[in-house]
C-alpha cells in the first residue's frame, strides 16, 4: 500500500475488493503454478522487510490492535524508511529465490 487511506476510502476499497475476491483467487491459483517472475520475487521481499520493521517499530502490539489514526502515522514511519526496507528486501532476495526455486520443485514432484 502506497498511499494513506481516509476511512472512507478505506470503506469503499473493502466493497471493492469483496467484488473482485473470486476472479483474483482464480487468477492467483493459476499463476502459483507457474514460477514466480524476479518482479514479484522483489516484491515479496520489499513486503517482508516491511514486516520486519513495522514489528521493531510496534514492539508487541499487533497491527490489527492498531486505529486509523495510529496506522496512518506508522505508513507515515514507514515510508520514511524506504532506504532500509530496500536494503533488508536485498539481502533476503536469496531466500526467497531458493524457497521459490524448492516450492517449484514440490509442485512438480506431486503432479
Amino acid at each position: 500500500m502506497d498511499e494513506v487511506l481516509t476511512p472512507k476510502q478505506r470503506m469503499k476499497r473493502s466493497i471493492l475488493m469483496k467484488k473482485l475476491a473470486p476472479k483474483m483467487a482464480k487468477k492467483r491459483a493459476k499463476s502459483m503454478k507457474k514460477k514466480a517472475p524476479s518482479e514479484v520475487i522483489l516484491k515479496r521481499a520489499m513486503n517482508k522487510a516491511r514486516d520486519i520493521l513495522t514489528k521493531k517499530i510496534l514492539n508487541n502490539k499487533s497491527k490489527s490492535d492498531l486505529g486509523f489514526g495510529e496506522l496512518e502515522n506508522l505508513e507515515k514511519k514507514l515510508d520514511k524508511k524506504k532506504a532500509v526496507i530496500k536494503k533488508i528486501a536485498k539481502k533476503m532476495l536469496p531466500q526467497l529465490k531458493k524457497a521459490e526455486k524448492e516450492r517449484i520443485e514440490k509442485l512438480r514432484s506431486s503432479e
